[in-house]
């Protein structure tokens, strides 16, 4: 039996009534708020970290807040708070050990696969499977008020010391040699650099999870410089599309009940696709 136009219409009339609902809920505003700050940071962030070749990076900071909170799960302290001194422990010792690039990957991997395996074996003596299920998927709609308050506090930090190292930052990025023989500190910028990117990803694996966290860390960045190559441009477009991804996809998987997670990382991935035609028709 086939649906008529009729019955399509009050179905997506209920849809968005069940939307209009559910953004009146202070939970979902809370979940809302919390995601844009963190397209927010990934946009800010993401445009760098495509410069500075460190997407395999953010992926294993991810994965070492995962461990971190499964740490904290079988101490019996915050998850929050595990999860971001993982992120920040794992983000330091990829910008000591990682500083030129033809050997970052391999310590990244090697750091990581060290990490995941006492992350599980934490779960293991834990014996919660689910948790560690949601720290991998996140749990945008759980997040609370101190998810919020702590999601903020790390969009606050990122946004102030980022805004003061961003012009040697990026002078270091774009010409590292010339760089060091200016006086820049490259060393100590790429550490900074990589706790800020560390944070980021542990505020990223409570509410999208640490498999999805590059969905809004890079993916918006990777698209924006499909358009342009002008910094201040680049940064902007990331922000945009990080936000129209973070929070469209929370709005979007309210009415169909869907995943968060899988609405966000679609969504980005089809800006990126458009960008990326765009980019080669311009070049063209």
């Amino acid at each position: 039996m086939t649906s008529t136009p009729l019955a399509a219409d009050i179905g997506a009339f209920w849809n968005l009534s069940q939307t209009g609902d559910l953004l009146s809920r202070g939970f979902v505003q809370e979940s809302l708020i919390a995601i844009a700050l963190l397209g927010l940071i990934g946009g800010v962030l993401g445009p760098m970290i495509v410069a500075r070749q460190m997407s395999f990076a953010v992926h294993g900071a991810a994965e070492l807040s995962f461990t971190g909170a499964a740490a904290a799960l079988l101490a019996g302290v915050g998850v929050n708070i595990g999860g971001v001194i993982g992120a920040v422990l794992a983000a330091a010792v990829f910008g000591l050990l990682g500083q030129r690039a033809r050997e970052r990957d391999s310590v990244i991997g090697v750091v990581m696969a060290f990490g995941l395996g006492l992350g599980v074996l934490f779960l293991s003596l834990h014996g919660r499977v689910g948790t560690g299920f949601a720290l991998l998927t996140g749990q945008v709609v759980s997040v609370g008020r101190d998810g919020l308050i702590a999601v903020s506090i790390t969009a606050a930090v990122v946004l102030v010391v980022y805004a003061i190292i961003y012009r040697p930052l990026l002078f270091a990025s774009l010409d590292p040699r010339v760089a060091v023989s200016a006086g820049v500190p490259t060393r100590l910028l790429s550490v900074v650099f990589a706790v800020l990117v560390g944070l980021a990803a542990a505020q990223g694996v409570q509410i999208i999870g640490a498999l999805l966290v590059m969905s809004l860390l890079i993916t918006p960045a990777a698209a924006a410089v499909r358009l342009s190559a002008n910094p201040t441009v680049v940064l902007v477009l990331s922000v945009v599309f990080a936000e129209i991804a973070a929070v469209g996809g929370l709005i979007a998987s309210l009415a169909p009940e869907l995943p968060v997670s899988v609405m966000v990382t679609s969504i980005s991935f089809a800006i990126y696709l458009i960008c990326r035609i765009a980019g080669v028709r311009r070049r063209g």
